[in-house]
């Protein structure tokens, strides 16, 4: 049996079909078993430049602690930062 799907409404800018969308469930409009997973292979996070200013020797420490595990010390920096927010958010 095939789902009667209402259309789409059309809408005047994107922010105007943002709200739209915010306030209304799809599922009325788009028939989701049918739906294939998409693939972004090209696509990067969006991020900001920050100066963060720290002790000169806690910036030895971390360089440190990258180096034995063979990262980046900015890369060790941003996965501490998340797991500390995760922490925090649980």
């Amino acid at each position: 049996m095939k789902k009667h799907l209402e259309p789409i409404p059309t809408f005047a800018s994107e922010e105007e079909e943002r709200h739209y969308w915010e306030a209304n469930d799809s599922a009325p409009h788009i028939d989701w078993s049918r739906a294939e997973r998409g693939r972004l292979p090209n696509l990067k996070p969006s991020t900001q430049a920050i100066s963060l200013r720290l002790p000169l020797a806690l910036l030895d420490r971390i360089r440190i602690a990258a180096n034995e595990r063979d990262v980046p010390y900015q890369s060790l920096i941003k996965i501490w930062l998340a797991q500390k927010v995760d922490e925090d958010a649980a």
